[in-house]
């Protein structure tokens, strides 16, 4: 996996941290060559590199046209649009996600695009609600998602959430840091029948 440091160049743009360096270990763990991966919110890009690394076939996503020109930057191919907006119905076999989490008041939401790149809104997950509405549509049959979540967001909201939308939650990493509890959940589509 490349070194977090080496990714860090762009004041716009989302940096890779401990969220990233999660997300990365747990896409190293599920990706295998030739999965048709999306990285959704892929700022920096360092975890569709990592994807990518394995083998897979990676496009990143980012609102951000800071972000897509880092990413680009990096040799990931991107295309700017929100969330999974942009792509066909069935297309990946992963979908990857670090989310802008952190509960913040509406007021702190601009045009700052740091700003918009932690901004969860008030409870924390303004951005999570939309992308679980949709993240099941661009799933091939078999596919899974990474969410990266945090307990600032409340953890157990989310996984009812996703369960509301008929994805099932399994936490494949987790990280206890001083204000949070990190988690990745790996999200499949419930059995239809």
């Amino acid at each position: 996996m490349p070194d977090l440091a080496d990714w860090r160049d762009e004041d716009e743009v989302y940096q890779p941290a401990e969220d990233t360096r999660l997300l990365a270990e747990a896409t190293q763990d599920t990706v295998e060559a030739d999965d048709r991966v999306l990285d959704v919110g892929t700022g920096s890009g360092f975890v569709g590199a990592v994807a990518a690394e394995a083998g897979a076939r990676v496009v990143g996503v980012d609102i951000n046209p800071h972000a897509c020109r880092q990413a680009r930057g990096q040799g990931l191919p991107v295309v700017r649009g929100d969330l999974t907006d942009p792509f066909h119905d069935g297309t990946f076999d992963t979908v990857l996600f670090n989310p802008p989490y952190l509960p913040t008041p509406p007021e702190v939401e601009g045009d700052d695009w740091q700003e918009r790149a932690l901004s969860g809104g008030e409870d924390g997950r303004r951005v999570i609600e939309p992308f679980l509405d949709d993240v099941g549509r661009v799933l091939a049959p078999g596919g899974v998602v990474l969410l990266l979540v945090s307990s600032l967001s409340g953890i157990e909201a989310v996984t009812d959430s996703a369960a509301d939308r008929g994805l099932r939650s399994t936490e494949v990493a987790a990280e206890k840091h001083s204000f949070e509890r990190l988690v990745v959940l790996r999200l499949t589509p419930e059995p239809s029948g």
